[in-house]
């Protein structure tokens, strides 16, 4: 079996305005407004060549806000199968975005959330 890699990150936050200043004056991170469902996503390259991507996505309403890594895998649904038999639970089940982007939120048996995600086609 082939390491996967962690390829993506983000950060959810009911204040995104102060987020991306802490993280702009931290890391020296520049971000770009994507708009999304439910509001503002911001994204960074964070590290460029170096480093993974990731944004802020801006929460609303009840939300707590968090932060969660990405591992790129090659099905999703398959992938959450696996997490299950290892213990983990499955949070949010896979949904494919307009772009074609596949993912999915789990929990690891010791509580942590994390995704996974599969690429577009051609991505």
């Amino acid at each position: 079996m082939s390491s996967t890699p962690v390829t993506w990150f983000e950060i959810g936050s009911d204040r995104p305005d102060e987020a991306q200043r802490f993280y702009t004056d931290l890391f020296g991170w520049s971000f770009e407004e994507q708009g999304g469902p439910g509001g503002s996503y911001r994204q960074t390259t964070a590290g460029g060549g170096r480093g993974i991507g990731g944004a802020i996505r801006g929460l609303g309403g009840d939300e707590a806000n968090y932060a969660i890594f990405y591992a790129e895998v090659a099905d999703v649904a398959e992938t959450c199968r696996r997490a299950e038999s290892a213990g983990g639970t499955v949070l949010v089940a896979p949904v494919t975005t307009p772009a074609g982007l596949v993912r999915a939120w789990l929990r690891d048996p010791s509580g942590n959330r994390f995704g996974v995600f599969t690429p577009p086609a051609g991505g």
